[in-house]
């Protein structure tokens, strides 16, 4: 029940000697890897390891133009380690404005610290939405109750009492309390969440799995043509050892897809960072894949669509009811309850907590569940009283007038209280019995401004809303018509069939919904999921928290609950709900556009493998060195991939990555590959012919490979927007420059002299590009992938 203790908590001298023993609350930090793991782990890499093999044994040649490509261990690790460490400043910063701040009395006072300043025995205050940051004993119940589904799947709250157990990562429901922390540091619960958290890391998720796959099947690879190679060149094409080596380079560099892995990295750390300047907290970096699959958002009223505090309107008396009585009546309740929620504090603001306060006998805190909080008093005549206040469609009579009353005001959108005095005492189970209305409160509630502008995005872009509140049907339904896009028309939860397929049925099939349970809004996640719907949650009350928790994505208010904002994936810190359209859009632009500059990378994968073993099985030499190689990496593949990457997408993002990739790489590059090796067998100078000869037929092979690999950039990159058609143009002006300018014909190792052989490559190379292009509408044709149009204006931003 009640306790009143007047333990003051630690003094300054008992903090500092828990501080020295090294008792004190550290947890890891918020971005997961150090300075000094994020350089390790960008620098010994499989993908540098591979490369730096290679470039010692082209080093050992003597040739260092033909070591160019060593440059891209630099680049690569230059590159990850200055985007990640760009990601874990803004996480870092962030979580300290983000992360929950419990209230600890020290010395006879209580106020907020940070969690990692708790030491062991620090008696830490909590109210409704808390987390529980470390495990405790309660010392001082009010009432409380926690929620500690999270640890054990209980659904019900538990009622704590001095000397009962708490544990971090529950939450406070109801009431408030005290209570001494008994573990604190990684012997608490809280450091394995707190690590889990919001790590900076690719956990597992079906991109990088997808990626993953692709490499391991490249590592494989590479062995067995890399030896086939060297044995071909030195014992079957008659080179030298030093040739031998750098054909070697030459088949096995681009085989490798260097780019792919760090432009992965890239997009991810600068969609944490986008996200970051729109003060947004991504709490776990897959989260930004999830952004990309959303198809259905479940909003919460309040707090989301509209803004968090309310007003007080008007009293509107009930029956002959005295106004004098029932101000008293909310002054006293008012004065009962340590943690108000926002519609009492509205209240209060109005009547605040009388001077002489009535000798409190029970108290019921706020639920979500029964929708209800009050008091039993002592009155002014030594008579108990039980004064409660809530959702007149719970408390009142269905066939009243103050019912009636009650659901005309609700209709226009306002929040409509009943304050009265009930039958039984409020801790009564049966509590509170027939309730003597006394007074309709009508509070003001503030729509957003930008809410309207962001449900239409969402309109347009294809991502269902549902509107879900605990908040009578009626004022959610005449909210959501204001906005004119959302379906005014509101179903009442408590309506809702039991029968879990027929639930499901109504809540795909229905748009908002009122007089929802906390357990109703996590069944609604769930019957969402199982329809196949990737399923966004936002929420900023305690009361979301469980839904929050089963989503695909957890989005919660900064200024919510410490408990929404713990189990939560992604955190809005300045509240803006219009900041959701630029988190969804920034999910489909990493996610798009990886998979589009995968293609890519796979095709030169393919075409390069290939090409290797054509060239083992037909006992010829190599027609690249590893130079011919890095060249055409540069504007077929890494910079326009590069850019790519950056681009506006708004495309959702659908299941099957590593097929969709391999339907146009496979065939892509097996076209560039045999279109390549015919070309290099036609214009293969005969054995003996000379220096000249040799560097000719391979100036015809690498123009041939790469008007083929342009084309394959040119089909990626659509649909065409104006720099898109740029890139590609100045892609191929590029290569134009190299193979007619004397200078970068020598630095190149190229001969452009043979123009019958030169002509053979550009014609095979065409027809490359045409083969290709009948791929990627074939690919449409039998596979349903959308043929992205040939041109099409920039994508609509979320509007700010």
């Amino acid at each position: 029940m009640e306790t009143q203790a007047a333990d003051p908590g630690l003094s300054p001298a008992e903090v500092a000697d828990r501080v020295a023993g090294g008792q004190r609350n550290d947890l890891p930090p918020r971005s997961g890897r150090s300075a000094a793991d994020i350089v390790r782990a960008n620098v010994f890499t499989r993908i540098n390891g591979i490369l730096a093999a290679l470039l010692i044994c082209v080093l050992a040649t003597g040739s260092w133009i033909n070591a160019a490509f060593g440059l891209l261990i630099i680049a690569n690790s230059a590159i990850g380690i200055i985007q990640e460490l760009r990601a874990k400043k803004t996480l870092d910063s962030l979580a300290v404005v983000g992360e929950a701040r419990p209230r600890i009395r020290r010395d006879g006072s209580a106020r907020e610290y940070s969690r990692e300043e708790i030491v062991l025995d620090d008696l830490i205050e909590v109210g409704p939405g808390d987390q529980i940051v470390v495990d405790g004993v309660v010392t001082e119940s009010d009432y409380l109750e926690v929620d500690e589904s999270l640890l054990t799947g209980e659904s019900d709250p538990e009622p704590k009492m001095p000397s009962s157990e708490v544990l971090s990562g529950s939450f406070v429901v109801s009431g408030s309390g005290t209570y001494r922390a008994t573990k604190v540091g990684s012997a608490s619960y809280a450091a394995q969440l707190t690590a889990e958290a919001a790590r900076f890391t690719l956990v597992k998720s079906e991109l990088t799995q997808g990626i993953n796959q692709i490499l391991k099947v490249i590592t494989w690879v590479l062995v067995p043509v890399g030896l086939a190679t060297v044995w071909v060149q030195l014992f079957q094409a008659g080179h030298d050892w030093r040739r031998a080596m750098l054909a070697m380079a030459g088949a096995l560099v681009p085989m490798v897809p260097e780019g792919l892995v760090l432009l992965t990295a890239v997009a991810f750390a600068l969609g944490v960072v986008r996200l970051g300047q729109r003060k947004c907290l991504v709490q776990e970096l897959p989260a930004i894949e999830g952004l990309a699959r959303v198809d259905v958002v479940c909003a919460d009223k309040t707090g989301t669509l509209t803004e968090n505090g309310m007003s007080y309107g008007e009293l509107r008396l009930i029956d002959g009811a005295e106004a004098p009585e029932v101000e008293e009546g909310l002054r006293q309740l008012a004065a009962s309850d340590p943690r108000p929620n926002a519609s009492m504090q509205a209240v209060a603001a109005v009547f605040p907590p009388a001077q002489g306060s009535w000798p409190v006998l029970a108290k019921a805190p706020f639920t979500s569940a029964k929708k209800w909080s009050g008091a039993t008093f002592v009155g002014p005549d030594g008579a108990a009283v039980s004064w409660v206040i809530g959702a007149p469609d719970v408390l009142a009579a269905p066939d009243s007038a103050a019912a009636s009353e009650a659901e005309q005001l609700a209709s226009g959108g306002l929040r409509v209280l009943l304050v009265g005095t009930a039958e039984h005492p409020v801790d009564d189970p049966d509590a509170p019995g027939t309730v003597t209305g006394k007074a309709l409160i009508v509070l003001n509630q503030r729509i957003r401004p930008d809410a309207a502008d962001t449900l239409a995005y969402f309109a347009d872009q294809g991502v269902a809303l549902k509107v879900i509140s605990g908040d009578n049907a009626a004022s959610v339904g005449a909210v959501t018509s204001s906005l004119g896009v959302v379906s005014g028309y509101a179903v009442d939860a408590r309506t809702l069939p039991a029968d879990p397929g027929a639930f499901a049925e109504a809540v795909d099939h229905n748009d908002v919904f009122g007089r929802v349970t906390p357990h109703q809004k996590r069944a609604m996640v769930a019957a969402l999921q199982e329809r196949g719907h990737t399923v966004a949650m936002t929420g900023d009350g305690v009361n979301d928290v469980l839904a929050l928790k089963d989503a695909d994505l957890g989005v919660a208010m900064g200024s919510g609950s410490p408990a929404t904002r713990a189990v939560a994936k992604i955190v809005l810190l300045d509240d803006r709900f219009a900041t959701l359209p630029h988190v969804v859009a920034e999910g489909r632009r990493v996610i798009g556009n990886i998979e589009r500059v995968a293609n890519l990378f796979l095709t030169k994968t393919i075409y390069s493998a290939l090409l290797a073993l054509f060239v083992v099985l037909w006992r010829v030499p190599f027609p690249y060195l590893p130079i011919h190689i890095t060249i055409t990496g540069w504007f077929t593949i890494g910079i326009p991939a590069f850019l790519l990457s950056l681009a506006p997408n708004t495309e959702r993002a659908r299941p099957g990555f590593v097929e969709r990739v391999l339907r146009l790489g496979i065939p892509a590059g097996v076209i560039v590959a045999v279109a390549t090796f015919v070309t290099y067998l036609m214009v293969l100078p005969a054995p003996g012919a000379g220096e000249v000869a040799s560097r000719q037929a391979t100036t015809a092979t690498l123009a041939c490979m790469i008007v083929a690999a342009t084309w394959v950039l040119a089909v990626v990159a659509r649909p065409y927007q104006w720099w898109k058609v740029a890139l590609v143009l100045v892609s191929g002006l590029a290569y134009l420059l190299i193979f007619s300018w004397p200078f970068t014909q020598s630095l190149f190792l190229l001969d452009v002299g043979n123009a019958d052989a030169l002509r053979t490559g550009l014609v095979a190379g065409l027809i490359g590009a045409v083969l290709i292009e009948l791929t990627w509408w074939l690919r449409g044709r039998f596979f349903g992938e959308p043929l992205r149009l040939w041109y099409r204006r920039e994508p609509d931003a979320p509007t700010s």
